[in-house]
């Protein structure tokens, strides 16, 4: 049997931002899914380039790695994605400022019978099982800050006592929720791919995961809109936003024998 990925995806901009700051690839066999982080406005960053520019460099960077052939693992791919963001900046740019610009990051990639992902910061893989088990991919680090003023989170960000994140640091892929999944031993019946603006259900409305991938499987668009529809009606707000740019992918895990898959090349949204 030979597995393919199937995948769907959308992403739209936040109602309150001008210019979407996720990022997301999806190929033959991954998915690339960044979110941006959103300067305080006024913010000195020590940089010359915005977020945008940030998650479209590190995006390509991460594609390109993924289809190199040498099947290096996740997190040497994140590292090296880093430091070529890095050189393409560095004589430009204060990259020493803890402004400087950061993205979170979520990959998934199929290879044989394998599922691997890896998660840094606030995006999320979930893999939803054929025996109904859910297995979420988060990295929580940012829920347990102690201060989150502007300066306390720089001050902890890229750091053992805080959270890390892809900016300025490739070591910072080393610190990333990463491993694998054997399909064989653990058959799965879908995956999602998530920026935290399309995880809200979950992590600010208290739905399940199961109830989140039946919203997903109607179709990407969709819990996107469910999502834009709940958090507006919501009391307060999610991290200091009502809203936020949203990304989603919904992954199938598919026999090519039954000739239901696409052999479209990558699609690119940011």
């Amino acid at each position: 049997m030979s597995i393919r990925l199937r995948a769907e995806s959308y992403t739209e901009t936040s109602p309150s931002h001008e210019h979407n700051e996720d990022f997301v690839l999806v190929g033959n066999d991954f998915v690339v899914v960044l979110d941006g982080a959103t300067p305080v406005p006024g913010l000195e960053t020590g940089c010359i380039h915005d977020v945008p520019w940030l998650v479209r460099h590190l995006g390509l960077r991460l594609a390109e790695g993924l289809v190199t052939p040498g099947a290096l693992n996740l997190a040497d791919i994140l590292e090296r994605a880093i430091q070529q963001v890095r050189d393409a900046h560095v004589d430009s740019c204060d990259l020493e400022d803890p402004n400087s610009p950061s993205s979170t990051v979520a990959l998934l990639r199929l290879c044989g019978d394998r599922i691997d992902y890896l998660v840094l910061a606030d995006s999320s893989v979930v893999l939803y099982m054929d025996d109904g088990g859910v297995l979420p991919i988060t990295d929580d680090r940012l829920d347990h800050l102690e201060d989150y003023s502007v300066a306390g989170f720089a001050a902890v960000r890229n750091t053992a006592e805080g959270f890390w994140v892809a900016s300025t640091k490739p070591e910072a892929a080393r610190h990333a929720v990463s491993g694998s999944v054997s399909l064989a031993n653990q058959p799965v019946r879908a995956a999602a791919v998530l920026t935290d603006g399309a995880a809200t259900l979950v992590e600010r409305h208290g739905q399940t995961w199961e109830h989140l991938l039946g919203v997903l499987e109607v179709g990407p668009h969709e819990l996107v809109r469910r999502t834009r529809e709940v958090d507006e009606h919501a009391a307060g707000t999610f991290r200091g936003k009502r809203h936020d740019d949203a990304t989603a992918v919904l992954c199938q895990f598919v026999d090519s024998s039954d000739g239901q898959v696409s052999a479209a090349g990558p699609t690119l949204h940011g």
